[in-house]
């Protein structure tokens, strides 16, 4: 029986990934993120992610490894993560009372196997003041998401979305290699 390693340091896709009651361990990717300039986002995701199963099925080469990467874009531009209170200002205010595209790419990587997957979503954001905006960087929450912000948080800046709850949150498990994750691991 192979064993499944989530090549990701996110607690949201570890919580996503515990829903399906199948073992697995955590070994997050270290590698630097790499990325042409102008890629578009469903690219984007499904590159990073990829990128991170690879570099830790290396050291598991006898394991299953999946590699996952959310990216959210708007402009033109593809939104990482927050550095700093002023980069998330910027970013949570120039998506206040819009749309844009949230994309998790999904990589598993396994002896002889190597499935891919991207999904996209709509997400609106409500508009919010600046002390509201505020208000939410000093929970934390911004910094460790791309956007700037989780779907999933309560008070967070989300009116409406189009797609899948989990894509945005960071693991779509409606992606048909999530179907067939449990015969593989028995495989």
């Amino acid at each position: 029986m192979k064993h499944l390693i989530l090549a990701s340091a996110s607690p949201r896709r570890r919580q996503l990934l515990q829903t399906l009651g199948l073992p697995f361990s955590v070994c997050p990717a270290r590698g630097e993120e790499l990325l042409p300039p102008g890629t578009d986002p469903a690219r984007a995701a499904l590159a990073l992610a990829v990128q991170k199963a690879e570099e830790v099925f290396a050291s598991h080469p006898g394991d299953l490894v999946l590699g996952a990467d959310t990216v959210v874009a708007f402009g033109g531009k593809l939104l990482g993560k927050p550095a700093s209170r002023e980069e998330a200002f910027a970013m949570l205010s120039a998506l206040s009372g819009r749309t844009h595209l949230v994309t998790t790419g999904v990589c598993l990587k396994g002896p002889g196997l190597d499935l891919r997957d991207a999904e996209t979503a709509r997400v609106t954001f409500r508009p919010w003041t600046e002390a509201e905006i505020f208000r939410y960087i000093d929970t934390g929450s911004p910094f460790d998401k791309a956007g700037g912000y989780g779907i999933q948080d309560p008070d967070g800046p989300v009116l409406s979305f189009e797609g899948n709850f989990d894509n945005i949150m960071g693991l779509p498990l409606s992606l048909p290699l999530f179907g067939r994750l449990s015969g593989l691991l028995e495989g």
